[in-house]
C-alpha cells in the first residue's frame, strides 16, 4: 500500500512537470537537478560504508553546477567540457582537503557520483527538447521503463522460477525480465495508439480543448510503429541492467535500500535506478536515429 501510495503522489507531479509549456521548461531542470542531488547523497552514503569518505557537499555542488551550466549552455560540447572541469576540480578538492591515503577512493568515488547520478540524468531535460526529444518522447521512456518495472514485479513473484541474476538480485527471475520487455513494449504500442488518434480528423472535443489549452500534451511519435518497439525493447534491457546494477553497488556496500526518503520504495536511487542506464541510451539512440 505505501508503494502505491506513494506513486500516486509522485507520478502526477512528474506528469505535470513534462507538460508545462515550454517557458517553464526550467522548473523541469530544476526538479531533475533536486532527484539527482537527492540520489547522490544516498550514493556517497553508500560509498562511505565501503570505506570511502568523499566531499558530500562539494560534490553536490559540482551536481548541481552541472545541471545550471546544462540549463545554460544545452550543447553536448559544452556539457562534456564543463562534466571535465568539473571532475578535475573535484580531484583537485581531495588532493588539498583529504589525507593523502585517502584520496585516490574520495576523488573516485565523487568523480563517479557526478557521471552515475549527474552526467546521466542530464539526458532528462535534453529529451524534453528538440532536436531530440519533446514531451511525447520524455513520456515514452518513464512509461516503458514503469510499465516494464511493475510487469517485472507482478510476474516475477507469481510465476518466477529461474534466477537471473542471483549474486546481484535474488528475486528477479528470467520470467519477469522477459514479461518486463513485453510490458514496455504494449505500453509504447499504446502510446503511438492514443498519438494516432489525436492526430486523426476526427478528434473529439477532448482532443481538441486539450490542444488548445496545452499544446504539448498531444503526443506526437512521427516515425513507425515498429521503430517505436525496438526502441521500448532496447530502452527496457538498460533499465533492466541499470536496476543490477544498483544492486550491485548496495551489495557491495552491504545495504539492501540505498535509503528510506520514499516509503515502499526505499531511496531516491532506488526508485530512479533504472532511468540511470535507461535515458542516456534513448537519448542516444535518438541522436544516431536522427543522424543516420
Amino acid at each position: 500500500m505505501k508503494r502505491v501510495l506513494t506513486a500516486l503522489i509522485l507520478i502526477p507531479l512528474v506528469l505535470v512537470l513534462i507538460f508545462l509549456p515550454a517557458q517553464w521548461g526550467w522548473l523541469f531542470s530544476l526538479f531533475v537537478a533536486g532527484v539527482a542531488a537527492l540520489a547522490g547523497w544516498e550514493y556517497l552514503s553508500l560509498t562511505k560504508r565501503c570505506g570511502a569518505n568523499p566531499p558530500r557537499i562539494a560534490t553536490l555542488l559540482a551536481l548541481l553546477a552541472l545541471f545550471a551550466s546544462n540549463f545554460q549552455w544545452p550543447d553536448s560540447d559544452h556539457l562534456l567540457a564543463i562534466f571535465g572541469i568539473l571532475g578535475l576540480g573535484l580531484l583537485v578538492y581531495c588532493t588539498f582537503f583529504k589525507p593523502v591515503g585517502e584520496v585516490i577512493a574520495d576523488a573516485s568515488a565523487s568523480i563517479f557520483c557526478l557521471l552515475y547520478t549527474g552526467l546521466t540524468l542530464i539526458a532528462l531535460p535534453a529529451l524534453r527538447e528538440p532536436p531530440y526529444g519533446s514531451s511525447s518522447v520524455l513520456l515514452f521512456l518513464l512509461f516503458v521503463v514503469w510499465a516494464g518495472d511493475t510487469s517485472a514485479y507482478y510476474v516475477g513473484r507469481a510465476w518466477g522460477r529461474h534466477k537471473l541474476a542471483p549474486k546481484l538480485s535474488p528475486g528477479k527471475s528470467w520470467e519477469g525480465a522477459v514479461a518486463s520487455v513485453a510490458g514496455s513494449m504494449l505500453i509504447a504500442a499504446a502510446l503511438v495508439g492514443l498519438a494516432t488518434v489525436q492526430q486523426k480528423p476526427a478528434d473529439t472535443v477532448l482532443f481538441s480543448w486539450l490542444e488548445r489549452a496545452c499544446p504539448a500534451a498531444i503526443l506526437t511519435y512521427p516515425e513507425e510503429l515498429w521503430y517505436w518497439l525496438v526502441l521500448a525493447a532496447v530502452v527496457n534491457v538498460a533499465g533492466q541492467v541499470g536496476d543490477l546494477a544498483e544492486s550491485a553497488l548496495k551489495r557491495s556496500a552491504g545495504v539492501k535500500d540505498s535509503g528510506t526518503l520514499l516509503p515502499g520504495h526505499g531511496g531516491v536511487l532506488d526508485r530512479i535506478d533504472a532511468l540511470l542506464i535507461a535515458a542516456p541510451v534513448l537519448w542516444y539512440a535518438q541522436v544516431l536515429h536522427q543522424r543516420f
